[in-house]
Order: structure tokens, then C-alpha cells, then sequence
């Protein structure tokens, strides 16, 4: 008798997840099922300059070869050969360097629709039914696994599921019906989000710099674009990002200061307030939460969707090396898929959190120590290593 999973949210996440199980999945008796509430994207879209972007770790890179699409994606993602990370006003700064790590690039950045794509792209239809655009109104505990109430363009239907996965993002309310709480630290700061061109081009160099509203990030893009992250206080943001463009620039370049030359356009520009979420549960017999349900980071360190990719790569692995009597939603098997990633989970979640206090704080004492430890970072090999495996998403 087959089994059916159903990964609820068929965006990068649950479908990585897909991509990482369909290969066994008629060898286990598996059903697979995305269902995702937003219709696909039309393919061959025209490119906007405006299109939103993800950082993908090394390590990322190395996982998605493993799933089979990074072949699809080498050509369209902008290699991050450098990172450079400073402290605006203070000389505290610390540069990485691909070739120095002996890896082609410390990272990536991929336009989300061309990641998308390329995950969506490499499923088999004849393993993986995708249902879009789907909805789960309603999800109850049954006796084996969860029954789903769906809706979509033909109506409403119901099914059950022998293990769940919900990957439906930040938002997702699934978690509420089920009583998972999450717990929320707000930051009262607020990202911008645009699409930036400078005179001199980004050169491969991915920038950090902190500064005292915030940090910002500069990634370098396709077309010689950078993405920017810039976070604010809420008070400032709203103000600063319906600045007009020449005035937002202006600001913008006040705050980076000029290493990729005078910054000369700006896109559209997209607001979201910044907290720390988690999960308080992320499995239960017959369910498992995943992505930006489980945990949403700062984007200080670019690290969201490179862990959530890691998770979803490990449950994969337990799932498919489950002994043959186990049910994909056994709670032993489920147990041992967070037991794995939970020490990967606090790592980056604390490293993402110190970050985010650390450099928002501008107490002197803080300043002076931060600014010694990027100096020393920069002149010892070691620290700078494990600086660097972090940021690639290597462990050890």
C-alpha cells in the first residue's frame, strides 16, 4: 500500500525537498505531493531589473549538485568571489577571498525565479503531483498521519497524508490550527530591499558594513547589479524608502561610502520588519515544519534559505535511510532528523542573532572590541577560516 507525503508549500524549500526524495520514492512506496497556493510562473518570463534574489552558501551550491540542478543554474547565478565586511566610521574590517579558500566562489547569488525554476524543472511528474494553485483550509490529527482539507480551482477535497510537511513560510497559519507556537523577538528594524548599479561595478565583492542604524549588504547580481539589504530602525525606514531615487541614492551612498564608485540606479524598493521567529515544535508523529516556519533569520549573514536547504537535505537522508517497516511518519525517524540538525540550527541561529546585536549596539565598549575583533580576524588565518566556513555553510 503506498504512502502518501504531502509538502505543503511548493516554493524553494519544499520543492528542494521533493527534488531530494523522488528518486526513491516508488522504490519506498511513496506518493509524492506539492501543493502550493500560488500558480507557477510562466516560464521564459522576461527578466526584470527588479527581480528579488538569494545568497547561496558554497555549501548550498554543493547540495543542489547533489540534487541534480546545478547544471540548470551555473550559468544564470553571479559568483561571489570576495567578501568584504567593515565598520562604517571605525577601522575594524576583514576580507575573504575565494581563491584563498581554495572553493570557486565563497557563494552565489541567484535570482529567485531562476532558482525557482530550475527546482520546479527538475521534478518528475510521474513521481511528484503538483497541485497549484492548492490551499490547505484545514489539517486534523488522524490515526495515521493528518487529514487535509484542499482547496482549489475544482473545489474542495479532502485527503490524508501519512507524514506532513509544512513549508508554507513565515506566515503560515496550518501552524496555528495545530497549536505550534512560535516565538517572535522583534529587532524594531526594518530591511529595504532594491537592486542597485554603481559606476564601477560590483567585481565579484560581496559587502557587509555596519553601520549605527543597522547593517547593510551589497551583493553583486547579474548584470553587473548588486542587491542591497539595508536595515533600518521602523521609525527611519518607511521615510528613507519613499525617498525619491536620486535622494535615496544619496543616503545610500552616505551610508556605504564609495568602493564601488558613485551608485547610479534604483529599483523598486520592498519593506518587511525583522524579527527573530522559531518554531516551538518541529516535529510530531506524521509532521514535520520546515523553511521559514521553522525559523526566520536576520538577513545579516545571508544564511535563511542555506539552512532551511540544509534541513530539508537531512530529513531527506533520515527519511530514506529509515529501516523499510518504518513509516515515513514515524516519530523515531522524525526524532532522529532533529536530533541531526538541531546543533546546525543553534549555531547559525545564535551566530545570526550575536551579529544582529553586536553591530546595532553603539555603546563604545562594544564598538572598540567589534572593531578589534574584525582587525584580528583579518591578520589571524584561523579565525578567518572558521569565519569563512560559516559563511560558506560548511561545517567543522
Amino acid at each position: 500500500m503506498s504512502q502518501l507525503i504531502s509538502i505543503v508549500g511548493g516554493g524553494m524549500v519544499g520543492a528542494s525537498l521533493a527534488l531530494a526524495l523522488q528518486t526513491h520514492a516508488q522504490q519506498r512506496g511513496w506518493q509524492l505531493q506539492l501543493i502550493e497556493a500560488q500558480p507557477p510562473g510562466s516560464a521564459g518570463a522576461q527578466p526584470s531589473y527588479d527581480a528579488r534574489s538569494t545568497a547561496l552558501s558554497h555549501g548550498s551550491r554543493l547540495l543542489l549538485e547533489r540534487l541534480g540542478v546545478w547544471s540548470a543554474l551555473a550559468q544564470r547565478v553571479e559568483p561571489i568571489e570576495h567578501i568584504h565586511v567593515s565598520d562604517r566610521g571605525h577601522p575594524g574590517v576583514t576580507r575573504l577571498s575565494a581563491q584563498r579558500e581554495g572553493v570557486p566562489a565563497l557563494g552565489y547569488v541567484v535570482e529567485n525565479a531562476v532558482l525557482g525554476e530550475a527546482l520546479l524543472g527538475g521534478l518528475d511528474h510521474s513521481v511528484v503531483s503538483w497541485q497549484a494553485p492548492a490551499r490547505v483550509t484545514r489539517i486534523t490529527a488522524a490515526e495515521q498521519g493528518y487529514q487535509l482539507a484542499l482547496e482549489a480551482e475544482q473545489g474542495e477535497a479532502h485527503q490524508r497524508a501519512d507524514l506532513v510537511v509544512i513549508a508554507d513560510g513565515g506566515r503560515s497559519g496550518l501552524l496555528e490550527q495545530l497549536g505550534i507556537y512560535r516565538q517572535s523577538r522583534a529587532y524594531d528594524q526594518t530591511a529595504i530591499i532594491a537592486n542597485i548599479t554603481s559606476a564601477n561595478g560590483h567585481a565579484g565583492v560581496a559587502y557587509e558594513r555596519f553601520t549605527e542604524n543597522g547593517p547593510l549588504a551589497l551583493l553583486p547580481m547579474s548584470q553587473n547589479r548588486s542587491a542591497l539589504v539595508w536595515t533600518l530602525p521602523v521609525a527611519e525606514a518607511a521615510a528613507v524608502a519613499d525617498l525619491p531615487d536620486a535622494a535615496f541614492l544619496a543616503r545610500l551612498q552616505s551610508a556605504f561610502g564609495f568602493r564601488m564608485g558613485a551608485l547610479k540606479k534604483v529599483g523598486a524598493r520592498h519593506s518587511y520588519p525583522l524579527s527573530l521567529i522559531e518554531s516551538e515544535e518541529q516535529v510530531r508523529s506524521g509532521l514535520v515544519v520546515l523553511g521559514n516556519a521553522a525559523h526566520s533569520l536576520h538577513p545579516i549573514a545571508g544564511q535563511g534559505f542555506n539552512l532551511s536547504l540544509r534541513d530539508a537535505m537531512a530529513l531527506a537522508d533520515c527519511l530514506l535511510h529509515a529501516k523499510p517497516e518504518q513509516a515515513p511518519g514515524d516519530l523515531r525517524v522524525l526524532q532522529r532528523y532533529l536530533q541531526q540538525q538541531q546543533a546546525d540550527q543553534r549555531q547559525t541561529i545564535a551566530l545570526s542573532d550575536w551579529l544582529t546585536r553586536l553591530f546595532s549596539n553603539q555603546r563604545p565598549v562594544l564598538t572598540a572590541g567589534r572593531n578589534l575583533g574584525l582587525l584580528g580576524m583579518d591578520i589571524v588565518s584561523p579565525l578567518k577560516t572558521v569565519f569563512a566556513r560559516q559563511a560558506m555553510g560548511l561545517k567543522g
